[in-house]
């Protein structure tokens, strides 16, 4: 009897669903994977080939495609040989070679200590993914294999590998559905991360398993004998619930003891019409539990998942959980979407695609995201959330994370219905807007097209796709008040660091803005301004960008002082605002324009009134650029606690209690006016004058914001004058 070679089982799985694969062509692709890996060994000391071989299995066992099970076969040496794309392409074709290179680029994704490089790494398998969801189920077939032979490595590396498995990999095999996959991940992580913990639910599990396994087994035969007298064909199991289900279960303060779901029943029969006769059958014999019945078939779970769930009370008044669906949809349960691999070859796209909807949403939630620490924080949300379904008043049903408030569902039905949204009926009755949505509840949004969004809102919404649609419309409509308080933010940062603040524009700023994903520096400031990122990480990049460039630091800031007259003045500096980096300068804000923390600034050497301060785009700046030496660098300092006076005009339609709301608008964000006039012209305008007291640019911006938004008003504008020159 000829002796069977490791890739003959692999053969004759792949041929037993799919037959049109040629056994010669999957054994010269495990011959040139073979040849390519000859002479390297696994830590375990394995010959190096077993690995992908393990890792195709894997995959036929989900009964992938030829070109996923070849890509497997290969996944590992463009990464670890001398093989290239090139030659991969060549002798295999472009989709098998860009399969191995989506994963080639996911295999240098180790557990990293800083988040960073982590981020980067993570956003490329996410991209790769969204353009084929082949390279993750790949991935998630190698990272099966490589848990199970994790024992093989140093403790340290099993803890982290085991840690980044349970939660990056397992939560995403549970999002695409491929529950076998992310039952076995969970219970090998556990394994590393909590021995103790898995031995004791262990030796538990074993010790009732005989107790359990024949009130089971009572269960099966009583529906057997069931399903036969009304004639429903229905293939009858147990299913043991896997360790780390009850792990989280007592983590969560359940007793073992109180734990009946050790071992459930799975009825599977032909139809759907099947699953809801079954499911009468049971419920004529056991009394169903309330509450505890779930229609995963008229709404399934956001990853494709269906059945039936019902618990009863079963023999011995022990409850016994009974999950009822048809073969089609067992297969989809154990293997999720790659169970619709070849619907989606076949055609039926739609559906498909509709089941990758999270991942889309996650792409576009995550793509502006460039601090590390969120992106994570961001990502595990997305990942772990449970789903709750809500119907729209046209029965249209939605899944939603579990929390999520009528203003998340707003913003999932439309972007523009949620930016323009002003309250919500849930089941008939107005409610809150940060009501806590339920399975079942029908929702409708009421809008206003004139309304928009609220930074309150962010603190509402439970979603991340939720905030990143409001902050997206806050950083369109605030980009330059935001560029602006970033640039300062970076400005003041590189002068901390003792580093010249025009650091801060051409082409090395430029290098950071595009490695931390934004296409301008522009971009980046305001990503600054609006608290997606730091200054502080911007500078160290920079700083890092210098040394690994060799970039000669620039000297410290020096002191720039003013003209003898005015350095004779006492140091003082009541206006919070540094010149050239120095703090004892006396300053003068100038009247003109009004300039508050924020503004873009300039100083003007004055004759005895030591430094004049400007707004940048004040129209006095004309003449002050016939005196280039006497124009100096100015910045606010961070810590200064001042107001300032800044002179606002509002022009409105005239009416009764006007001049009562500008003031109450005023008084919302407690800015105190020094001084107020007002006046009708003979077109009926009412034109009110204010000099406010503001702390800074936000402050001032939120106050023009709120003035505008009263009823009749036309417009609020800053009022710059023409100043008398001076010196």
């Amino acid at each position: 009897m000829p002796t069977l070679e490791p890739i003959d089982d692999l053969i004759a799985k792949v041929r037993s669903y799919d037959p049109t694969v040629e056994a010669s062509w999957l054994r010269e692709v495990y011959e040139v994977a073979d040849k390519a890996h000859e002479g390297q060994q696994r830590a375990s000391g394995e010959s190096y080939i077993e690995h992908p071989l393990a890792v195709a299995r894997v995959l036929a066992d989900m009964e992938m495609d030829r070109a996923t099970i070849a890509a497997a076969l290969l996944h590992d040496v463009v990464e670890d040989t001398s093989l290239t794309s090139e030659q991969v392409n060549e002798k295999f074709g472009p989709e098998i070679a860009q399969l191995v290179e989506g994963v080639t680029k996911l295999t240098r994704i180790p557990y990293q200590t800083k988040e960073d490089a982590q981020v980067e790494n993570l956003r490329k398998m996410f991209m790769a993914m969204a353009k084929d969801i082949r390279v993750i189920i790949i991935k998630l077939a190698d990272r099966l294999h490589n848990m199970r032979t994790l024992a093989s490595l140093p403790a340290d590396k099993q803890e982290s590998i085991a840690r980044e498995t349970i939660e990056i990999y397992a939560p995403i095999a549970h999002r695409l559905g491929i529950w076998k996959v992310k039952w076995d991940l969970e219970d090998l992580s556990l394994r590393h991360l909590d021995a103790k913990a898995y031995g004791d639910i262990a030796d538990r599990v074993a010790k009732k398993r005989a107790e359990r396994e024949a009130a089971v087994n009572s269960v099966i035969a009583e529906l057997r004998k069931t399903f036969a007298t009304v004639d429903v064909q229905a293939e009858v199991t147990g299913r043991p619930k896997h360790f780390y289900s009850i792990y989280e279960k007592m983590r969560r303060g359940r007793d073992f003891a109180t734990i009946y779901d050790l071992t459930a029943v799975r009825v599977i029969v032909d139809s759907v019409k099947d699953c809801y006769g079954a499911l009468g059958a049971v419920h004529s014999v056991w009394k169903p539990i309330p509450g505890r019945f779930k229609d995963y078939i008229a709404m399934p779970k956001p990853n494709g998942y269906q059945s039936l769930h019902t618990t009863v009370v079963g023999p011995g008044g022990d409850p016994i959980e009974i999950q009822i669906r048809t073969f089609e949809m067992h297969r989809v349960s154990e293997y999720g979407v790659a169970a619709h691999w070849r619907y989606k070859e076949g055609g039926k796209v739609d559906d498909f695609e509709k089941k990758l909807t999270w991942l889309r949403s996650l792409l576009e939630t995550q793509s502006d995201v460039s601090d590390s620490r969120a992106f994570m924080e961001n990502l595990k949300l997305d990942l772990f959330e449970n789903q709750v379904f809500i119907f729209s008043p046209k029965a249209d049903v939605y899944s939603l994370a579990a929390g999520s408030t009528p203003l998340d569902f707003a913003y999932q039905v439309h972007t523009d219905i949620g930016h323009h949204c002003v309250g919500a009926k849930v089941n008939g009755k107005i409610v809150p807007l940060d009501y806590k949505l339920r399975n079942g509840d029908i929702c409708e949004v009421l809008v206003n097209k004139t309304s928009r969004p609220s930074l309150d809102w962010l603190t509402i919404v439970h979603t991340s796709s939720a905030k990143h649609k409001i902050k997206q419309w806050f950083r369109k409509e605030r980009k330059h008040e935001n560029v602006v308080l970033g640039q300062e933010a970076v400005e003041r940062e590189l002068a901390r660091e003792h580093l010249r603040p025009d650091l801060a524009r051409g082409e090395l700023i430029e290098r950071i803005a595009k490695r931390m994903n934004h296409a301008e520096p522009t971009d980046l400031f305001a990503a600054i301004g609006f608290g997606d990122t730091s200054a502080t990480t911007v500078v160290q990049r920079i700083k890092d960008e210098m040394k690994s460039s060799n970039i000669v630091e620039l000297s410290t800031l020096q002191r720039v002082a003013p003209p003898a007259s005015a350095a004779r003045r006492p140091s003082r500096n009541a206006s919070g605002i540094r010149i050239a980096g120095v703090d004892d300068v006396l300053v003068r804000v100038s009247k003109c324009c009004s300039p508050v923390p924020g503004d873009p600034i300039m100083g003007y050497v004055t004759i005895g009134k030591g430094v004049s301060v400007h707004r940048a785009d004040c129209p006095n700046v004309a003449y002050m650029a016939a005196s280039p030496e006497r124009i100096l660098q100015a910045s606010w300092i961070e810590t200064a606690e001042h107001t300032h006076a800044v002179d606002v005009e509002v022009e409105a339609i005239d009416r009764a209690g006007l001049l009562q709301d500008v003031m109450a608008a005023c008084a919302e964000y407690k800015t105190n006016a020094s001084s107020v006039t007002a006046r009708v012209k003979r077109d009926k305008t009412a034109v009110i004058s204010l000099t406010l007291e503001i702390a800074n640019l936000v402050h001032l911006h939120k106050v023009l914001e709120k003035l505008r938004a009263i009823k009749d008003v036309r417009t609020v504008y800053r009022v710059t004058k023409r100043e008398a020159k001076s010196g």
